[in-house]
């Protein structure tokens, strides 16, 4: 399966599912601005960066053909406020509602991976390259987030499994539909119900990464 079949029978993310996962994005750039003391307009501006990043970056960086939907549809940006401001009047009670962010965030995960990697190798990019959008697609709200915040990159820290997530949705998507040859929309099915079961467990069960090496100030094993 190439690029031109991938454009004639593509994966269509949902604008409800789209648009829910931007205010949820949103919410956690207000509430990391509110943490660290930022006035209305930069809590306002992170939560819009967060929000909307990853999607800017798989448009303008990437495939460059169509503007991003967020400076075409209002209503990403309306979410993307509304998102800030429930942040910003939730705050530190966001807790209570863990659950039901935890599980709209592994559907996005994977629904997301899909539908970069389809969307590049549509307009004609490589396989490893059309991953690697996918995984930005996925967590480039959040790496944007911890850049401008001057944070040490959640994602590139040892924790819960969630790049590997979205490394892994956006390999099983290449395999099932360039390899095996399955329509975009029923392999999308497949890596969204399997990586959102992955994310789950990896929650569950608290599945970590591990660091390469020991900290430099870590003390020494004798």
């Amino acid at each position: 399966m190439d690029g031109s079949s991938l454009t004639t029978n593509p994966f269509f993310l949902p604008v409800w599912f789209d648009l829910g996962a931007v205010g949820l994005l949103s919410m956690s750039g207000a509430i990391v601005a509110m943490k660290r003391g930022y006035d209305v307009v930069a809590v306002v501006a992170l939560s819009l960066i967060t929000g909307v990043g990853g999607s800017l970056i798989r448009e303008g960086i990437f495939i460059q053909q169509d503007p991003p939907a967020a400076t075409t549809d209002p209503r990403y940006i309306q979410i993307a406020l509304m998102g800030a401001l429930i942040g910003g009047l939730l705050g530190d009670r966001i807790h209570y509602f863990r659950r039901m962010i935890a599980g709209v965030d592994a559907l996005a995960l994977g629904a997301f991976s899909v539908f970069g990697v389809q969307k590049s190798l549509g307009a004609g990019l490589s396989v490893p390259v059309a991953m690697l959008v996918g995984v930005i697609n996925a967590a480039g709200g959040g790496l944007l987030r911890d850049v401008i915040t001057n944070e040490e990159p959640l994602v590139f820290r040892p924790g819960q499994f969630y790049v590997l997530v979205a490394l892994t949705a956006a390999t099983l998507f290449v395999v099932l539909t360039v390899q095996l040859g399955l329509a975009p929309m029923t392999s999308a099915r497949i890596v969204i119900g399997a990586t959102c079961v992955f994310r789950v467990l990896t929650i569950l069960f608290n599945w970590k990464t591990a660091p390469m090496a020991p900290p430099p100030n870590a003390p020494s094993a004798r």
